[in-house]
């Protein structure tokens, strides 16, 4: 049976951590005394036994727990076979959510200058506290809802003024959500409501498309003429590449059907190795878009996770001739 390891704090964030016999988690904030805690996704993270026990028999052998500056060591438990959203129940108490995969390492961090290697960015888990309590080494571990790692990630905003201030109902959000569901089979991991404020969408837009390993960001609204339209600008602002051919076929799908769809300034692109693409504001008119390009998403979110088949043809077909 799965079961908990060690449970480790540090007062200091980028050391080590210490280990200690029981913990007490703060719902939407993390462990009491740690300082990773606070009102963010990354509350807690979490490191699998196995894995630790893999670089030992690598060679790094004086290795304790919170030596990764992780805070939960797992044993019983594939940590690489959970994706975004699963949720998993600690002792008899504590719910975590899980809301990032491994975390980005741009330098030798202090970890890794102590110990020669640090696994928390390739194989460590961050999560959200959603229930808190006290938590003892050994406790169970048990999974409470599994989102498969290889489902695909989803992000919906819903960009208005009136909808963010509670003036009207948004329906295109929740329409775009679940034909997404139902049309790529992804999990979506949020939904939220901005105004039309290009910093604000900007921040949201590098939020999800750099620390939560997130597959695919839909905007809905914020596209026209308008003064206060500007998700466009906020989109272009923070992606690295454009991807015009979706752009393109939205348009040309709407334009058989209304001549107003020339006036969408929707854009699309990629930061990372997330796509983020505009949708048009009213219901009918995001719904009408995204069914022009949901059949090929799939295939243009496998290449982003870095899938290497042949576009032109099946993974399996036969290569020898090329």
């Amino acid at each position: 049976m799965p079961r908990i390891e060690a449970l480790c704090v540090g007062e200091t964030k980028g050391v080590r951590k210490h280990a200690v016999n029981s913990a007490a988690f703060r719902t939407e904030h993390g462990i009491e005394g740690d300082a990773h805690a606070g009102p963010w996704h990354r509350q807690v993270s979490l490191l699998s036994h196995e894995d630790i026990e893999t670089v030992r028999r690598n060679g790094l052998r004086d290795i304790s727990p919170g030596d990764f500056a992780e805070n939960i060591v797992l044993s019983g438990l594939d940590l690489a076979s959970l994706g975004l959203g699963t949720r998993l129940r600690l002792g008899r108490d504590v719910v975590l959510s899980v809301a990032q995969i491994g975390k980005a390492c741009h330098s030798p961090c202090r970890i890794y200058q102590l110990t020669g290697d640090c696994i928390m960015p390739r194989v460590g888990l961050f999560a959200r506290v959603e229930v808190g309590g006290t938590v003892r080494m050994g406790d169970s571990v048990e999974i409470l809802d599994l989102v498969p790692r290889s489902r695909f990630q989803a992000v919906v905003l819903a960009i208005s003024d009136r909808c963010s201030r509670g003036e009207r109902e948004d329906t295109a959000g929740p329409a775009v959500a679940k034909m997404l569901e139902a049309g790529l089979d992804l999990h979506i991991y949020r939904t939220e409501i901005l105004p039309d404020e290009k910093p604000a969408i900007s921040d949201r837009l590098r939020h999800y498309c750099d620390g939560h390993s997130i597959d695919l960001v839909v905007t809905v609204g914020g596209t026209g003429f308008a003064p206060r339209d500007v998700t466009p600008e906020a989109t272009r602002e923070v992606v690295e590449r454009l991807t015009p051919g979706l752009d393109e076929a939205m348009r040309a799908a709407s334009l058989s059907k209304t001549p107003h769809a020339m006036l969408s300034r929707g854009a699309s692109g990629i930061r990372g190795s997330t796509l983020i693409i505009n949708l048009p504001g009213s219901e009918r008119a995001a719904c009408e878009n995204l069914h022009a390009i949901l059949g090929g998403l799939r295939h243009g979110l496998q290449k982003l996770r870095g899938d290497i088949a042949d576009c032109g043809r099946p993974a399996n077909a036969d290569t020898r001739h090329d």
